[in-house]
């Protein structure tokens, strides 16, 4: 799988609680941050799937657009919807060519969606995508086994964490969680 800069996304399942979290840096190129408080994390079809992004923000977002209409499509069917989006995204000569990566969740899947039609479900209830993204999984695997934390506290810990490691994550983290509203900048740990 290739290697994507300027992001870091991660979701995270546990106790009944769904949460997505991003860093909010754009990086321009290989070494110009041009922002630093862009909300990478969406909530799609009324609410009921989270979906994050990481690579090329156009590309990103035309993919984003395209899972929605998926999304709908299928009644918002998660599974569905990402496999028919992994179908045209292989198989479709433009789409082809977008250089991204969707982390897509509802109460009952994490879904990690790539361009080469791979459709990844994880083991564990947390998955992470981007530059920073293996920190954040590695954090939140521990923070998921060894903590009382709630599922956004988690999300917003390995991705603070990340941002400590990453040059292309900032601490600008959003944290959206399903059926709540977001919370920007906070620290939901406080809340957990």
């Amino acid at each position: 799988m290739e290697k994507f800069h300027a992001t870091t996304i991660v979701a995270v399942k546990k106790d009944g609680r769904f949460a997505m979290a991003g860093d909010g840096q754009v990086t321009f190129g290989e070494n110009t941050i041009i922002k630093h408080n862009t909300k990478k994390v969406r909530t799609l079809y009324n609410g009921q799937v989270l979906c994050g992004f990481a690579g090329s923000a156009a590309d990103a977002f035309a993919l984003l657009e395209k899972f929605e209409d998926k999304l709908g499509e299928h009644h918002g069917n998660l599974l569905r919807a990402s496999y028919e989006l992994a179908k045209d995204w292989r198989t479709d000569r433009v789409l082809r060519q977008l250089n991204a990566l969707l982390l897509a969740m509802n109460k009952e899947h994490i879904l990690l969606l790539s361009g080469t039609g791979d459709i990844i479900e994880p083991d564990d209830d947390i998955a992470a995508i981007g530059s920073g993204g293996n920190y954040a999984l590695a954090a939140g695997k521990a923070l998921l086994k060894h903590s009382s934390l709630s599922a956004p506290a988690i999300a917003h810990e390995a991705l603070k964490i990340a941002s400590e490691i990453c040059v292309y994550t900032n601490d600008s983290i959003t944290v959206v969680e399903l059926d709540k509203e977001e919370e920007d900048g906070s620290n939901p740990s406080q809340n957990s």
